[in-house]
């Protein structure tokens, strides 16, 4: 099913697109690694949903071909004939841990640059009012950032000794220069906090070297998705110590990298029990009935995921939640199917 998916997908995209990758005047090359990229981002994306409804279609033919009553009748149990999904569904699990973990990821990150620097209509905005800790010692402060032109405005950085502020650092401007990798801080004051006076230094312009990356401070939203599992831990971990905002957003990533597998077997299960049985609407009431369940999963899938990313709910609940419900879904229709 997924095979049959791809072409249709990319067909599409590559109609809606074509103007953008022509004006631009995109290299070959890159447009096939953007449609490489592309098949396996959707493919991880809308994997449980094919799952579930390939299983479907496979168990209907069995059951209109009333091969499942000629299977029961024999004396063999519900739970052996769960035995060779049990086992695909082991095999996919394994695939789609390792692709979620490590595959994933790298396709992700194509996927999304090329769309930034290539197919996005919109400027990327400006981030607002960032307040970070960057390191044991030292706060900063941004009002706007352009991620574009790597630009600032009423830049400060403070710096600390347990809790007392040894100097201040202001500028109107603050501009990281790739080619040099240092900052240019326009209309600078250093301000030094003394036991009875303050020191305070201008100067029109100064280039340094600042304890920080400018890209690091403010991600682009999809950046979780593009680290594999070692490396978002680590991401998550030094966010965390900065007191980032968006660190639900990157837990709920990081969770669905195991819950994802889970859900196979979930899913596998409810397919089953509802296919296993020959309907008199055949394999469309069947395959009716699936595609309204999988709508309902991927409904509580995207609804609890953004209630985490933009609130204080927990990730780990938003992303196990649905398995959670599901799997009681599963145990139930399981049971009656075995009647």
């Amino acid at each position: 099913m997924l095979l049959l998916f791809i072409p249709i997908g990319i067909t599409v995209n590559l109609a809606e697109k074509i103007d953008r990758i022509l004006e631009n005047k995109v290299p070959f090359e890159e447009v096939l690694a953007y449609y490489f990229d592309f098949t396996i981002y959707f493919a991880n994306l809308l994997f449980p949903l094919f799952l579930f409804l390939s299983v479907i279609w496979f168990t209907s033919k069995l059951a209109n071909n009333t091969e499942v009553v000629a299977f029961l009748s024999s004396g063999v149990s519900f739970f052996r004939f769960l035995r060779p999904y049990f086992i695909g569904a082991t095999i996919i699990a394994t695939m789609a841990l390792f692709l979620g973990m490590y595959w994933a990821p790298k396709a992700s990150k194509g996927f999304n640059e090329f769309s930034y620097k290539y197919l996005n209509n919109k400027k990327v905005a400006e981030t607002q009012f960032i307040h970070q800790q960057i390191n044991d010692k030292e706060y900063i402060y941004v009002s706007n950032f352009d991620m574009k032109s790597m630009r600032g405005n009423n830049f400060t950085l403070e710096h600390f000794e347990g809790n007392k502020l040894t100097y201040k650092i202001h500028a109107n401007v603050i501009r990281f220069i790739e080619k040099d990798s240092v900052y240019r801080l326009s209309n600078y004051y250093l301000r030094k906090i003394g036991q009875t006076n303050d020191s305070l230094i201008f100067k029109r312009r100064v280039d340094t070297l600042l304890g920080f990356d400018l890209k690091d401070l403010t991600p682009p939203v999809y950046v979780a998705e593009t680290l594999t599992v070692n490396e978002l831990s680590d991401f998550i971990e030094r966010e965390e110590a900065r007191g980032s905002s968006n660190i639900n957003r990157y837990k709920v990533v990081q969770y669905k990298k195991w819950s994802l597998p889970v859900s196979v077997f979930i899913l596998t299960v409810i397919a089953v029990a509802v296919s296993s049985v020959k309907r008199r609407g055949g394999m469309g009431v069947n395959l009716a009935f699936g595609i309204v369940i999988a709508m309902i999963y991927v409904f509580f899938d995207k609804v609890f995921g953004v209630m985490a990313a933009q609130s204080d709910f927990s990730p780990l609940v938003a992303v196990w939640f649905p398995n959670f419900v599901f799997g009681i879904l599963a145990l139930y229709l399981l049971y009656n199917a075995k009647r």
